[in-house]
C-alpha cells in the first residue's frame, strides 16, 4: 500500500508529506526534482519518514520520473499517485491509467489544464469567458489582432503561474513579438493561444472540494496586474474581500457554476482567477484544480485553519480531516498577502523582524550580499508577507505600513557581482501568530 508522491516544485520544508501523512498504513516514497531543490538552495531532509526518498534529473525535460515511478511499481505495491503541483497533474493522471491506481485521471485534468477546452466547456454552460482562440501559425496572431484589436494576451495553453504570458498593447509590441519573442515550431506543435484582454482588474476564488462537497470557498482580489512585473517597485498586494462586499457572493456564485460545468474530480483544492470589468460584469480567466500559488496556503490556514494542500492529500487518501461532513466554513479573519519584487542592487542590510502582531508569516528570499537584477518572472520576490486583518480596507492599509517600514530600512548598493537568481527562502517561513485585530 505504498504512496509515490511527485514534488516538482516548492520547498519541501513548506510541505512534509511524511508528517501529514504519518497515520497512512503505508509506505511513503518522493521524487522531488533535482534541478528544483538546486534553485531553492535545498537537500532532501536528512531524517524523514519516507520509505524512499530521492531526486531525480531532467525532472521536467525528460521521461525519468515516469521510467522511475513504473520501476518502482514492480518493486512496491503501489496504490496512489499523488502530485500537488500543477505541472505534474498530467503525468500523475497518465501514470495511473497506466498502473491502473485510484485517483484523478486525464479526462478531468485535462478541462483544467487546457485553456482552450476549459474556456469552451465552461462557456457551453454559460459562464462567460473572454474571445479567443488557438494559435497554430503566426497568421493567426495577426488575424485575431486584425479582428478584435488591441489588446491581446499571448500565452501557453497550459501554462501556470504567468509564465509565458504576454499582453500585446499595440501593432508594433504584436511585430516585435513576431520577430523576437514568438516560440512557434516546436516538434509537437504549437501550444500557444490567443485572447482579447479582458481588464486590469482580477479577482481570485481558492477553496477546497472533498467528496464532491466544497468545504471552503472565498473570493480575493489582486490590486495589481499579474502579467506585468518587469520594474514592478510597488507592493504587490493580494486582499480577501469582505462577507459585505457586493462581489463576495457573485464571485462564489460563478465559481460553483465553472466547477460544476467541469468534470472535476471528488477531492481536490482549487484557485480560480475572474476578471471584473469595468462595466461591472464578471468573466472567468481560468480556473486550476490545485491550490493557488505564493502565499495562498498560508492565507487559507489563516483564513479558516485549514492547510488545502493537506487537507487536498489526505483526502484522496480516504484519511480524516478536521471537518464535519457538509460542513461550509466561513474566514474566521480576512488576511492577504504583500510581496515586493527584486529590484536591482547589492543588499547590504535587511530590516529585522516586522514589528506588526499581525504579521502570520514572513519569507525573506535575499540576504546581505545577494546581488539582485530585475525580476524573472511574476514571482521573483524580495520578501513576501502573510498578514491577517478584520476588514480588507484595514488589510490595505496594514500592508501599506508594512511595506514602508521594509523599504525605510532597506539597505542597497550598486551591484558588483552576476546576479543570484536562486529563489532561497532565507526567511525559514516565520511563523507569527497574526490573529490580533
Amino acid at each position: 500500500m505504498t504512496v509515490v508522491i511527485l514534488h516538482l516544485r516548492g520547498s519541501l520544508k513548506d510541505a512534509p508529506y511524511d508528517q501529514w501523512l504519518a497515520d497512512y498504513d503505508g509506505d511513503l516514497i518522493l521524487l522531488a526534482s533535482r534541478e528544483h531543490m538546486d534553485l531553492l538552495g535545498e537537500e532532501l531532509p536528512a531524517e524523514h519518514g519516507y520509505l524512499i526518498a530521492e531526486t531525480i534529473s531532467g525532472y521536467q525535460a525528460s521521461g525519468a520520473v515516469e521510467a522511475r515511478v513504473l520501476q518502482l511499481a514492480r518493486e512496491h505495491d503501489i496504490k496512489y499517485v499523488i502530485s500537488p503541483q500543477e505541472q505534474d497533474l498530467d503525468r500523475a493522471a497518465r501514470l495511473r491509467e497506466i498502473l491502473d491506481l485510484p485517483g484523478q485521471r486525464t479526462d478531468s485534468v485535462t478541462p483544467y489544464r487546457d485553456k482552450i477546452l476549459m474556456k469552451r466547456t465552461v462557456s457551453a454552460a454559460g459562464v462567460p469567458v473572454a474571445i479567443h482562440r488557438d494559435v497554430e501559425t503566426a497568421v493567426d496572431l495577426v488575424a485575431f489582432a486584425e479582428e478584435h484589436g488591441f489588446p491581446i494576451v499571448v500565452k501557453p495553453r497550459d501554462g501556470a503561474g504567468s509564465f509565458g504570458v504576454r499582453i500585446l498593447r499595440s501593432r508594433e509590441a504584436l511585430d516585435d513579438f513576431l520577430t523576437g519573442g514568438l516560440e512557434l515550431y516546436g516538434p509537437f506543435g504549437s501550444n500557444l493561444m490567443v485572447e482579447k484582454f479582458v481588464s486590469e482588474t482580477m479577482c481570485h476564488v481558492d477553496g477546497l472540494v472533498v467528496n464532491g462537497q466544497v468545504v471552503y470557498m472565498w473570493p480575493s482580489r489582486y490590486l495589481y496586474a499579474l502579467a506585468v512585473y518587469e520594474k514592478d517597485r510597488s507592493g504587490r498586494m493580494d486582499v480577501t474581500l469582505d462577507p459585505d462586499d457586493p462581489l463576495t457572493p457573485r464571485l462564489v456564485e460563478l465559481t460553483e457554476k465553472v466547477i460544476a460545468a467541469l468534470p472535476s474530480p471528488p477531492d481536490f483544492a482549487f484557485h480560480a482567477e475572474i476578471f471584473h470589468t469595468p462595466d461591472d460584469e464578471l468573466v472567468l480567466g481560468e480556473i486550476g484544480c490545485r491550490f493557488g500559488g505564493a502565499a495562498q496556503r498560508p492565507i487559507q490556514r489563516t483564513a479558516f485553519g485549514l492547510d488545502p494542500a493537506e487537507c487536498s492529500i489526505r483526502a484522496q487518501l480516504g484519511l480524516p480531516l478536521p471537518i464535519e461532513p457538509g460542513e461550509r466554513l466561513r474566514p474566521r479573519t480576512l488576511t492577504g498577502q504583500l510581496a515586493l519584487l527584486k529590484r536591482p542592487g547589492k543588499v547590504l542590510g535587511l530590516p529585522g523582524e516586522a514589528p506588526f502582531p499581525w504579521v502570520v508569516r514572513t519569507q525573506l528570499f535575499v540576504r546581505p550580499g545577494t546581488v539582485m537584477g530585475e525580476p524573472g518572472f511574476a514571482a521573483d520576490f524580495m520578501v513576501m508577507w502573510v498578514i491577517s486583518a478584520p476588514t480588507r480596507a484595514e488589510s490595505v492599509r496594514r500592508m501599506e505600513q508594512l511595506k514602508k517600514w521594509f523599504l525605510d530600512n532597506l539597505e542597497l548598493g550598486e551591484a558588483d557581482g552576476p546576479v543570484d537568481r536562486r529563489q532561497v527562502d532565507y526567511a525559514g517561513m516565520t511563523e507569527g501568530t497574526g490573529r490580533g485585530h
